[in-house]
């Protein structure tokens, strides 16, 4: 059961908080800021209101989870710091003496109350409100880009990630007592995840009862984490490593396991909108929908700002259909010229390569000049794949021909094609702009090295898209208060 209304907190020790946070607090001047009744509001009819126990305040426990973001913290570690960081209580609307939450709720509440309720574009709405009402965003562009997060296994199996973690955790505890080494459980030698968990299981048994070793934050921290991964997603660690993660390529070279979450930004630094795909996916295909959910935010868009991957042909028809001008540069491998099955191939500019849509990158390319001496007869490029990859693609059947020795996609290069946009991006207006870009790299890397957001906290696209939604919450409001501050 929920309660009907918030419920007053009435302490004699609630003055402490006026004693011992200041005025500058962070978290102090998130909870002056933001108004949390949206989320009661938005989570009202995942509670039954008439029938059980009273549930734990929705917004407390939604606040729980903006603590773990803002500081990167596991729910065992964020639940303990409440117990004695003044500044948490303070913002978790509790009385310095009231008691915890058990940590194991925080992945109930996720997985429970937070399912299906589009939280990303909720909360990144919410923030672009607050900085609309507050005078902060004034200018009419938007910044895309996209930044890659790596799965939580990576590629590895799921034994494998219990492996890694296992092992930190021991070697924690030898930087300690190398003693311990003959108190530990053996290691688990057999190929099998069951194995694996049981000894997991007993690893954390012992040290726990290890008074003395578990006093140390950095021990404690990897119990919390190892317990974490065999608790909170038991149940991808027993049929999964990461089914909804996919291999994206970074460059022709490099490439990554997981995800890739599609941001826009204004020039303020302010998020707008993102969206969050599995990490094959190209970054331009996602900049129709950043520009709608910018402009449903309330953001009034006239000019987009990003990098050649979104100078594709559809994207300028798009731009200009939607009243607003594209600045990205032109690449003319993909924005020249009609090529067919668009739907099938796709350009990585970060690899200079077509990739087919099982994600499968092509492995060599070769520009046929001889077209040329044809006549009309323009000159195109020749993407090689890997036929070995393609025997078993489950697109095969229809895109590679059984006994073919080889798999090619052919691009034939137009060169008068988009003479608009080759004039625009020479004009002083579109290189002045173009120097706004460099605003979203630092974004990502601020999510990646302070929100924990280089690698996922658990399994699945919808995990992803709650981790996404409560870093850019987090990001959004922190440049909020910096923007206010300096008005």
């Amino acid at each position: 059961m929920i309660e009907q209304q918030q419920r007053l907190v009435l302490s004699p020790y609630m003055e402490i908080y006026e004693l011992v946070i200041p005025k500058d607090n962070l978290l102090r001047q998130i909870k002056e800021l933001v108004d949390f009744s949206f989320i009661y509001d938005g989570l009202l009819d995942k509670y039954c209101l008439n029938n059980g126990r009273n549930a734990v305040p929705p917004i407390r426990m939604f606040k729980y989870l903006l603590l773990k973001s803002i500081y990167d913290l596991s729910d065992a570690d964020v639940v303990e710091r409440s117990k004695y960081d003044m500044s948490f209580k303070y913002f978790l609307d509790m009385a310095p003496e009231d008691k915890v939450i058990n940590p194991s709720s925080l992945t109930k509440f996720r997985k429970l109350r937070l399912k299906d309720m589009n939280l990303l574009d909720m909360l990144i709405a919410k923030t672009v409100r607050i900085a609309l009402d507050k005078g902060i965003i004034k200018s009419k562009s938007i910044i895309v880009d996209a930044t890659h997060t790596k799965s939580r296994y990576n590629q590895k199996t799921p034994r494998q990630a219990l492996q890694e973690q296992s092992k930190k955790l021991r070697r924690a505890i030898y930087e300690i007592d190398e003693t311990m080494k003959e108190q530990l459980p053996d290691k688990n030698t057999e190929d099998s995840l069951e194995k694996e968990l049981e000894y997991c299981k007993e690893l954390i048994s012992v040290i726990k009862g290890k008074e003395r070793l578990c006093g140390y934050p950095k021990v404690q921290e990897k119990i919390n984490l190892l317990e974490e991964s065999v608790s909170d997603d038991m149940e991808h660690l027993e049929t999964s490593k990461d089914g909804d993660a996919k291999t994206g390529h970074k460059t022709a070279d490099t490439s990554f396991f997981g995800y890739k979450t599609h941001i826009a930004m204004t020039e303020e630094r302010i998020i707008t909108a993102a969206t969050v795909t599995s990490g094959e996916k190209t970054d331009g295909r996602e900049l129709p929908a950043l520009v709608r959910k910018s402009r449903d935010a309330g953001i009034e868009v006239e000019t987009v700002i990003g990098d050649k991957a979104y100078s594709d042909k559809k994207n300028i028809e798009a731009a200009k259909d939607g009243g607003y001008e594209l600045i990205a540069r032109l690449n003319s491998v993909i924005t020249q010229g009609k090529r067919s099955k668009e739907d099938e191939f796709e350009f990585n500019k970060d690899a200079g390569m077509y990739q087919c849509r099982a994600g499968h990158l092509a492995i060599r390319k070769y520009h046929d000049k001889r077209r040329k001496e044809k006549k009309n007869k323009n000159p195109r490029m020749i993407y090689f794949f890997d036929v070995e990859k393609c025997k078993c693609c489950p697109y095969r059947e229809g895109c590679y021909k059984e006994g073919a020795k080889k798999k090619t996609y052919s691009e034939t290069l137009v060169c008068d094609a988009h003479s608009g946009q080759a004039e625009f991006q020479e004009t002083e207006y579109f290189k002045e702009k173009m120097k706004e870009r460099y605003k979203i790299e630092a974004k990502n890397s601020e999510l990646k090295h302070r929100h924990g957001y280089d690698v996922a906290s658990s399994s699945g696209l919808n995990g992803m898209e709650m981790q996404g939604a409560m870093a850019v919450f987090a990001v959004n409001l922190k440049r909020i208060i910096k923007l206010i501050r300096e008005k």
